[in-house]
């Protein structure tokens, strides 16, 4: 992918000495316009990026991931399809703040991400990245996730609810759901992953949020059931109360 020219690698071990020129200047560098951007965290094999930007080819979306092996598949799409408001970031999330500027991207897609049941620090929707969402989100920009994961869906409910952070949506059975305008987008695309535990007869949880820059976050302190088919007989339970 060193060739690709929608690909910027920047993994968490040369990051600090290699300065990101492009922070705050990516529509001006590389999109060459001003519209819109989106950005998919985990975005895997890319298959939420690049149907986006399908879809909507006056927003700029990129893909953010580790794994290169999984990111090369969008990346390659989109080159082939010829798609010019697409760009992919091969990094660590951990460190996504070093990469984009005050207010310079709009809403942030969470598609399928690890729980992390015995880590919270680590989840996307944690308030570690959080506050670091805000450091270039735009006030009350939009934060979706879509998950099989009732641990992930259920944290993530208690850290909206409790720091009342304005919900716009949230269901627990996305395609359950009569038809709705509001949930028409993610159930538009499809993933590997969604399509996987949708045959095994999982749902799936969608919620779409505002994040504004203002207030102090504080992590729910809540005892959540463990996915039990991602548990591997651990232990069901994690800390604090109990939920209901």
């Amino acid at each position: 992918m060193e060739r690709y020219e929608n690909v910027f690698q920047y993994p968490y071990s040369v990051v600090s000495d290699i300065a990101f020129e492009m922070k705050g200047c990516w529509r001006q560098q590389y999109f060459h316009n001003d519209n819109p951007i989106i950005l998919e965290l985990g975005c895997g094999k890319g298959e939420y990026t690049v149907g986006l930007a399908e879809r909507f080819p006056d927003i700029n979306f990129i893909g953010v991931d580790i794994k290169g092996a999984r990111m090369w598949t969008g990346a390659t799409e989109a080159l082939e399809k010829g798609l010019k408001n697409v760009a992919f970031l091969r990094t660590n999330i951990e460190i996504i703040d070093r990469f984009f500027g005050p207010n310079e991207v709009q809403e942030i897609w969470l598609t399928f991400s690890d729980p992390q049941m015995k880590n919270p620090h680590k989840r996307l929707t944690s308030t570690f990245f959080m506050e670091r969402y805000r450091r270039f989100l735009t006030d009350n920009g939009i934060i979706h996730l879509k998950t099989d994961s009732n641990f992930l869906f259920t944290y993530t409910s208690y850290m909206v609810d409790g720091n009342k952070l304005p919900l716009i949506v949230r269901t627990t059975d996305l395609y359950g759901e009569k038809e709705n305008d509001v949930l028409a987008l993610p159930r538009a695309i499809q993933t590997y992953y969604e399509a996987m535990w949708m045959s095994r007869g999982i749902s799936i949880k969608y919620q779409r949020f505002r994040l504004p820059h203002e207030g102090v976050l504080t992590e729910p302190e809540i005892e959540i059931e463990l996915d039990e088919y991602r548990s591997y007989h651990r232990d069901k339970r994690s800390s604090k109360q109990t939920a209901v």
